[in-house]
């Protein structure tokens, strides 16, 4: 049998950042797309350790898949992946694409998140510095104007907004 950890949603938090930074690309120059695949990433890591809090939820994923990008191409009119891109793209997580997208809009909302983390089985495994997502400064800011646009990640972000925000609003009553 094989045991499921946290680190096994690496190749979904990888696969979903990258379409991510292809779906919202840095502006500006190496700097600037390395601050926007930071931002992607850290706002993807805290979806996705949301969206499968637990080991088995993990596990669930690891068995059924996450299902891949193609309904989020449909939605920003990306184009037709390239031959060998099949399969990194299968990899996307559609739901931690929109959270992700939600968290990257509202940096009050993606504080609320980390601090929803504390509930998950991945609040001990890594350090959680979350600041490029939650407190962006101004170059986060104008390295990612694509990445961070509300009206640019709506169509994303209201996929699945409500199910992010059920989720946040359970943590927190529970926590009361």
């Amino acid at each position: 049998m094989r045991f499921v950890v946290a680190g096994d949603l690496a190749p979904v938090i990888a696969a979903t950042t990258q379409w991510l930074v292809r779906a919202y690309p840095g502006v500006g120059g190496s700097f600037s797309a390395t601050l926007v695949k930071v931002q992607a990433r850290q706002a993807v890591t805290v979806a996705a350790w949301l969206r499968y809090p637990t080991a088995l939820d993990a596990a669930f994923l690891d068995m059924m898949g996450p299902g891949g990008a193609a309904r989020l191409d449909g939605v920003v009119g990306g184009d037709e992946p390239e031959s060998g891109e099949d399969t990194w793209r299968s990899w996307v997580d559609e739901v931690v694409v929109s959270w992700a997208a939600c968290l990257l809009a509202d940096p009050a909302l993606a504080a609320t998140a980390v601090e929803a983390l504390a509930d998950t089985d991945h609040a001990g495994d890594l350090e959680r510095d979350f600041r490029r997502l939650t407190e962006p400064d101004r170059r986060d800011l104008e390295a990612a104007v694509l990445l961070r646009h509300p009206d640019l990640l709506a169509p994303i972000a209201d996929l699945h907004r409500a199910e992010l925000l059920a989720c946040l609003n359970s943590d927190s009553a529970d926590a009361a």
